[in-house]
């Protein structure tokens, strides 16, 4: 009988030990998901400001190639055409 009262005894313990690390492996995951949570929003800012200062980029590149820069003359027609065709077509749907 004394057997069994240790038994029982050792298997409350066990339970125990493992419903306590059970509630600290779930802080652990809380903690974690936070952390992923606050490192995909900064990726997003990052990304945001990457696809901003491309634009930029691409921007001061075709204002110096129009200002006379020999380098990417046929981006600039090119660019010039699909702005003088984007404007025909506004207009072509104002005049209907």
């Amino acid at each position: 009988m004394g057997e069994l009262v240790e038994i029982v005894d050792s298997l409350e313990n066990k339970v125990s030990k493992l419903l306590h690390r059970l509630e600290v492996l779930k802080q652990a995951n809380g903690k974690l998901k936070e952390e992923l949570l606050a490192a995909k929003t900064d990726q997003h800012e990052i990304q945001k400001n990457l696809e901003a200062w491309e634009e930029k980029y691409n921007s001061l590149k075709m204002a110096n190639t129009m200002l006379g820069s020999n380098s990417n003359k046929t981006e600039a027609k090119l660019k010039i055409n699909t702005l003088i065709r984007e404007l025909d077509s506004c207009i072509a749907q104002l005049a209907e």
